[in-house]
C-alpha cells in the first residue's frame, strides 16, 4: 500500500497510509495530512488514487510544490521521489509497486532494509512513554512504530525513532523547546535511556523500556 513519510530535518515526524482515493494536504486540521507551518497553505497539495498509479497537484499554493526538486503542477509520482513544501519532506513509497525494494527511512536520513529493521527490533526491548503528570497522567503509550510523534502541534512537538541502538528524541517543531532531564531538546536528537523524564507542552513524562 503506498504511504507518505513526512521529515523535517531529516527527523521522520509521521507516515500516512493512501487509503482513499483523494488525500489532501495542507496547514488547515481538515486536510487529511495536516503541516502547521506557515510555508504550508490552508489548501496546499492533493493526492490522487488511480489503480496502482498516484498522482499529486499543487492546488494553487502559495509557496509551490516541488517533486525532486523541481516545481510540479500536477504529476505522477514514483516509488522513492521526494515531495518538498517548505523545510518538509515528504518520501513516497508505494510496497505494492516497489515490494523488492521496501525500505523504512529513518531519522538522519539512512535507509535500512525491512529485514534488517525486523532485526533491530528484536534486539531492543519493548519500550513506551508513561505520562506522570496532567489529565493523562498514567497513560502508557507503547513504542511500537520506528517513529513516534509526542506533543501539541503548535506548541511543542517532539518525535521518538526507533534505531538498531535504540530510540532517540528529537524536538520537531514548536514555541517550547522540550526538555530530557531538564536540558533543551533540540532537532539533532539525544539518544534515551530507561527512567530519563521528558517535558513537552507542560506535560511530564517517562522513558520506560524492558
Amino acid at each position: 500500500m503506498p504511504k507518505m513519510i513526512v521529515s523535517i530535518d531529516g527527523v521522520v515526524i509521521k507516515e500516512v497510509q493512501l487509503t482513499k482515493d483523494r488525500t489532501t494536504l495542507g496547514r488547515r486540521p481538515y486536510n487529511d495530512i495536516v503541516i502547521d507551518n506557515l510555508a504550508v497553505s490552508g489548501e496546499h497539495a492533493v493526492l490522487q488514487m488511480s489503480g496502482a498509479d498516484v498522482f499529486l497537484e499543487d492546488l494553487n499554493s502559495t509557496n509551490g510544490t516541488y517533486v525532486n526538486g523541481k516545481a510540479i503542477k500536477k504529476q505522477q509520482l514514483q516509488g522513492g521521489d521526494t515531495v518538498e513544501i517548505g523545510k518538509y519532506k515528504i518520501k513516497f513509497v508505494n510496497d505494492s509497486a516497489d515490494s523488492h525494494e521496501k525500505t523504512t527511512v529513518i531519522s538522519g536520513g539512512a535507509v535500512v532494509s525491512g529485514a534488517a529493521e525486523a532485526a533491530a527490533a528484536v534486539n531492543l526491548g519493548p519500550a513506551a512513554i508513561k505520562v506522570i503528570s496532567g489529565s493523562a497522567a498514567g497513560r502508557e503509550v507503547a513504542l511500537t512504530k520506528v517513529v513516534t510523534t509526542i506533543g501539541k502541534p503548535g506548541v511543542a512537538v517532539a518525535a521518538i525513532t526507533r534505531r538498531p541502538h535504540g530510540y532517540v528524541v528529537a524536538m520537531v517543531e514548536g514555541t517550547v523547546k522540550p526538555t530530557v532531564n531538564g536540558q533543551p531538546l533540540s532537532t539533532d536528537g539525544i539518544d534515551l535511556r530507561h527512567g530519563d523524564l521528558l517535558e513537552l507542552a507542560g506535560t511530564q513524562m517517562q522513558f520506560v523500556q524492558q
